[in-house]
């Protein structure tokens, strides 16, 4: 273990036990659920943990709050999604309706889909989405996001690549 990770670890183990029953308060009052708020606690605290480099704090628990809101977007935003997706299969004959486990496949096939669209650039992901799921053509999009339609071909390139990864894996 190198000294700076030496010194990162000692340093969020700082964070973790002079602030954890605050973030974790924190967490509980925007989520409404104590279990929810402790894996997004931990979440926390290893995403700082994964960090290269840890800036110098004035405010430690404004720090811990940046990175707690980034994960309770991600965490809203699946949720969002699994529920899209959940409300579109009651829409489906009771017949058609794939098993229990086929779900929990395809919800964690579309939390990793999410999670690396999210690697994308704004545009790339807006172009993307636009495309596949609205239907709109490459100069409709271009013309939404100002931007050429090769450049939106790239985006939406982009996009599949990201899928594809998510679904079969890096190409080797």
């Amino acid at each position: 273990m190198s000294a700076v990770q030496t010194g990162n670890g000692e340093f969020v183990g700082a964070l973790y036990r002079d602030h954890r029953d605050w973030l974790l308060a924190w967490l509980n009052r925007s989520v409404g659920c104590p279990q929810r708020a402790e894996d997004l606690g931990q979440d926390t605290f290893v995403r700082i943990l994964g960090r290269r480099e840890l800036p110098s704090l004035r405010e430690p628990r404004a720090f811990l709050v940046t990175v707690a809101k980034g994960l309770l977007v991600d965490h809203w935003r699946r949720q969002a999604l699994e529920q899209a997706y959940l409300d579109e299969l009651l829409q489906l004959p009771e017949a058609e309706q794939p098993s229990v486990e086929t779900q929990f496949l395809i919800l964690a096939d579309l939390r990793e889909i999410d999670r690396l669209l999210g690697k994308l650039s704004s545009r790339a992901r807006s172009a993307f989405l636009l495309n596949r799921l609205d239907g709109l053509g490459h100069a409709e999009i271009a013309e939404r996001l100002g931007v050429s339609v090769p450049r939106v071909r790239q985006y939406i390139a982009q996009g599949l690549r990201q899928c594809y990864i998510a679904l079969y894996g890096e190409p080797t």
